[in-house]
């Protein structure tokens, strides 16, 4: 595994018109990029994840799981607003040489595929096998495979959509508004905000999981106090620990970059958008999300020419992309065998 940084241009526009100087994207890859026997997977992250699917997508990708770098050469990039190595809140602003914190501008999901076409351009790859995604991760990765349709041989999406919906919204709408309303948020400090996070990630949960999976997971039994239960504990042990890896600002602004996700902008329209999409495109939605409902899945499926729809069975909502990793690995295996399993070992 190689873990690396690069700067993708010297003077960088965002979306919004922002400039920022020198941004630098954090990266990892597994494999060896040189070995043109291996079939090359980019990986896109979730909200909170990292530039190490290993770490947090286990079960799929692993030196023992589906995706291992036996077979295969994988590339992880940790999204920009992120507090993981890429260009955040946390960087230094090379005009104050301070961190940017509040001053670090929103950016969008275009914004992330864009830089990573950079990235890729700068390694040398024309061509990526497969790029995968779920969630955010999974905007990002449709994004770029609209953009760029000849660069990707296959796509494989979990639990996203192809434009952010006002349910979503307002889910991180509900979120910005408990982690401003700590009374930390706006100072010039790295905690700013960190309470009121500890509440938003409370609130995310009741979107990635639903009514089901609490009553499976934390259901009220006789050892529960009277105004004291499980569940309760559940929810502040959730926030304290994204607390205590996770930035507040990098929190807030990810937020609105996942509320930008609109593929149809400059295309038109979804479907046209969708149209463009010439390789094979799975699209994997999770029984019982509530975040990301299997509605979106289908639409992305029925859209892109060579589309396929499959939903998962699972109990735990919308982090089952995250946890069904078994089920997973099965579907996608079948996805992928024939283009990139064998020829791998051939």
């Amino acid at each position: 595994m190689r873990k690396a940084s690069i700067r993708i241009a010297p003077n960088w526009k965002a979306e919004t018109g922002r400039v920022l100087h020198d941004p630098m994207l954090s990266y990892r890859i597994y494999g060896d990029l040189q070995d043109d026997s291996k079939p090359v997977v980019w990986v896109c992250h979730a909200l909170t994840a990292n530039d190490d699917p290993f770490e947090w997508w286990a079960g799929l990708f692993g030196e023992n799981d589906l995706f291992n770098q036996i077979d295969f050469t994988i590339i992880c990039v940790n999204m920009i607003g992120s507090c993981y190595g890429s260009i955040g809140p946390l960087s230094e602003n090379p005009k104050t040489l301070q961190p940017y914190l509040h001053d670090f501008p929103l950016t969008t999901i275009r914004d992330n595929s864009n830089a990573f076409s950079r990235l890729a351009d700068s390694l040398g790859l024309k061509k990526i096998d497969l790029l995968i995604g779920g969630s955010m991760g999974g905007q990002v990765a449709l994004q770029w495979a609209v953009e760029e349709p000849n660069r990707f041989g296959r796509l494989a999406l979990l639990a996203t959509n192809a434009r952010h919906s006002p349910w979503g919204i307002a889910f991180n709408q509900s979120q910005r508004m408990a982690i401003e309303i700590d009374f930390t948020w706006g100072e010039s400090t790295m905690d700013s905000g960190k309470k009121g996070m500890q509440v938003a990630r409370s609130l995310a949960l009741l979107s990635y999981r639903n009514h089901a999976c609490y009553g499976e997971t934390q259901p009220r039994d006789a050892k529960d106090d009277l105004f004291a239960y499980q569940v309760q504990s559940y929810q502040t042990y959730q926030g304290e620990k994204l607390a205590k890896r996770f930035n507040a600002i990098s929190y807030h602004r990810l937020s609105h970059t996942m509320d930008s996700h609109d593929i149809s902008k400059g295309f038109g329209s979804i479907p046209a958008a969708l149209e463009r999409l010439e390789m094979p495109v799975l699209s994997i939605s999770m029984e019982g999300d509530i975040l990301f409902p299997p509605s979106e899945q289908i639409e992305i499926a029925e859209g892109a020419p060579f589309g396929k729809h499959i939903s998962v069975p699972t109990t735990k909502g919308h982090d089952g992309f995250l946890i069904e990793t078994e089920r997973l690995s099965a579907v996608l295996k079948e996805f992928v065998k024939e283009h990139l399993i064998e020829n791998a070992k051939s």
